[in-house]
């Protein structure tokens, strides 16, 4: 990465936190207002290298992207957070955060869903999200749904 790369990374970094969950705050901070949505304002917390992959191996770049494929999806979607986990090791530079929990929302036509179970893998480094790799059960419930897959 070129120094001035960092520069412009470090300059919309968040100070949401000094400690050593600095990376963790960024992930919940990040989950939070995309799940407003607000990608715009979630777009301050990312890396402009930023890599997202999701369920089915979506590839996308952009927090805005992930905001428009919620809105194909469901009628709207928000996320209850179990856990926010640093993995040993985490430093400034890279740290790996996983977030953890259950979807709840409604699916396009209306009928409400809590409990599906979702996990996200975060890479963060120098204080701004570089990777994003997103897991849930809505495929499976999507395939119950329309008599495809036993309950």
């Amino acid at each position: 990465m070129k120094v001035q790369d960092m520069e412009k990374m470090m300059q919309h970094a968040p100070t949401l936190n000094t400690s050593g969950n600095h990376a963790a705050a960024v992930v919940d901070e990040y989950l939070r207002r995309l799940m407003i949505p607000d990608p715009d304002a979630a777009r301050e917390l990312v890396s402009p290298e930023l890599r997202i992959r999701f369920t089915g191996g979506r590839e996308m770049r952009d927090p805005a992207q992930c905001a428009a494929f919620n809105a194909g999806r469901y009628a709207w979607v928000k996320k209850r957070i179990e856990a926010t986990e640093v993995v040993s090791g985490a430093s400034d530079e890279h740290a790996v955060v996983y977030s953890r929990g259950t979807l709840h929302g409604a699916w396009p036509d209306g009928t409400p869903f809590e409990g599906n179970r979702y996990v996200d893998r975060y890479v963060v480094s120098h204080g701004l999200i570089t990777q994003m790799d997103v897991w849930n059960d809505s495929a499976e419930w999507l395939l119950t749904r329309a008599g495809l897959a036993a309950d």
